[in-house]
């Protein structure tokens, strides 16, 4: 079993099979407003699409995008995925008994995602809900990951030293939030290779690989 007394999760791509349909939904709010963007490159910029990041993404199309427009866009994604979407999303099993394992073990346990807190409370069940100590979402924050800030208000949240800790992730903007807050991070392969995630600790390929990690 980990050392660590405290387990902090994203939540997309780490406890629930979601991300496919967040991708969907952003594909057909950028299109709605005349873009095209490759799947690849939402599922790089995971948690991250929002303003000060945005350029990232087009600048593959070598276009701009104003605020205000991507503001927009924003919007619309959130109600695309929220009237055709949630009702879709589930968590993946291995995930659940590993949230059950974990508090039954003792451990501490957070959610914390740049998702807003009306898409959490829409797609988290229950049975996992009720075994967090503490839950961060995207619009309690000032700024979202890739920015330190969602750990930091986890740490503060649990009253927890980051020495205590460990975080799973599976996109980049999470590993190097977790990291800029200092913690370490594991990352999980659910929607990206190996290779985009070198900056975690350590990388596993399934939920299988990480229960043995933090359970032993």
């Amino acid at each position: 079993m980990c050392e660590q007394t405290s387990i902090l999760f994203d939540m997309d791509g780490v406890i629930l099979d979601s991300m496919s349909w967040h991708v969907r939904a952003w594909q057909e709010a950028l299109g709605d407003h005349g873009y095209s963007v490759p799947a690849e490159t939402i599922y790089m910029h995971e948690g991250a699409i929002e303003p000060d990041t945005a350029v990232a993404i087009f600048s593959s199309q070598s276009t701009s995008i104003e605020e205000a427009e991507f503001q927009r866009i924003l919007e619309r994604q959130i109600e695309i995925f929220s009237v055709r979407y949630r009702d879709r999303v589930s968590p993946f099993p291995e995930a659940v008994d590993l949230v059950i394992r974990l508090h039954r073990a003792g451990k501490r346990m957070a959610i914390v995602t740049s998702s807003y807190w009306d898409i959490l409370d829409g797609v988290l069940p229950k049975e996992i809900r009720n075994c967090m100590d503490h839950i961060v979402t995207g619009d309690q924050v000032a700024r979202r990951k890739p920015h330190p800030d969602p750990y930091l208000a986890a740490l503060s949240g649990l009253e927890e030293r980051p020495d205590r800790c460990v975080v799973v992730e599976n996109a980049p903007a999470g590993i190097a939030a977790a990291k800029a807050a200092a913690l370490q991070c594991v990352a999980l392969t659910t929607t990206l290779s190996e290779e985009h995630l070198a900056g975690a600790d350590a990388v596993l390929d399934s939920h299988g690989e990480l229960v043995s990690y933090l359970l032993g």
